[in-house]
């Protein structure tokens, strides 16, 4: 199969050390792109790029490496500052960072439900803070790497951390749910993808088996990739485009979701 290349392309990549995210990450900067690895902390993201380096037979100078904890905004903050002062022309951001919510309900420092944070708000206030930087050419876009689960999923407006009534399950569909409404946001060009059920460490969610993270990757570098055509809001499931959840095309929900996630990471659109 013959692809395009994508070394004048800068793409980062959310939660890029394991998984679909590292996958990923591979397979663009062997395509050519100048990829930014995104880690939770500075060793898990310079320990991915040096296993590209030695495995991928990827150049160094083609990756860069970043650090934040999504459980802690101000880290998102200053990962965003950084990147629009070092890379002020971003092709690409691809949102992956995901964790399954735990058992417990769980609550950042910044008062939110963990998974919702790290799976939803985090990555909200990143692409908002990163607008500066994303190329309003044609071929940049944001892809957010979401979930089939997000069908199964409603937004607790009233009670969006969970706090009364609390499941694992329903806490991560929910920032799923969020996370496809969120690539409706006119403000920015933006697909959804579920990759397709991986054999990564949120398969336990799913069932007992899963496809390659390798070709759940490729189901997400297809969509990076300016030759593809993409329609804003769309949403993938692996390389078809199908309808989302009703509700992650309505426009009273994306509008009313912007407004309760500018709340929650004190960001004024």
């Amino acid at each position: 199969m013959s692809y395009s290349t994508l070394s004048s392309r800068t793409v980062l990549v959310t939660g890029a050390t394991s998984g679909i995210g590292y996958e990923t990450a591979r397979q663009l900067a062997e395509r050519g792109a100048t990829v930014l690895l995104h880690g939770r902390t500075a060793e898990e993201a310079r320990a991915a790029a040096d296993a590209l380096v030695a495995t991928a037979g990827v150049a160094g100078d083609q990756l860069c490496t970043y650090a934040a904890d999504f459980a802690r905004l101000d880290e998102v903050e200053t990962l965003a500052r950084r990147v629009v002062a070092e890379h002020p022309h971003l092709d690409v951001l691809v949102n992956n960072a995901g964790m399954a919510a735990p058992e417990r309900h769980t609550v950042t420092a910044d008062g939110n439900e963990i998974a919702f944070q790290v799976n939803f708000l985090a990555h909200y206030l990143l692409t908002c803070r990163l607008e500066p930087a994303l190329t309003s050419d044609p071929g940049g876009r944001v892809v957010n790497v979401s979930s089939a689960l997000h069908r199964t999923a409603s937004i607790q407006w009233s009670d969006p951390n969970r706090a009364r009534r609390y499941s694992r399950i329903a806490a991560y569909a929910q920032s799923q749910l969020a996370l496809t409404v969120f690539a409706a946001d006119p403000r920015v060009t933006a697909v959804s993808v579920h990759p397709g059920v991986c054999d990564t460490a949120l398969l336990p969610l799913y069932a007992h088996e899963g496809i390659s993270p390798t070709e759940g990757a490729a189901n997400v570098v297809r969509l990076c990739d300016p030759a593809v055509e993409i329609v804003n809001g769309a949403y993938y499931d692996r390389d078809t485009r199908v309808e989302p959840a009703p509700a992650a095309t309505e426009d009273r929900t994306v509008k009313r979701l912007n407004k309760l996630a500018d709340l929650l990471v004190g960001c004024s659109a």
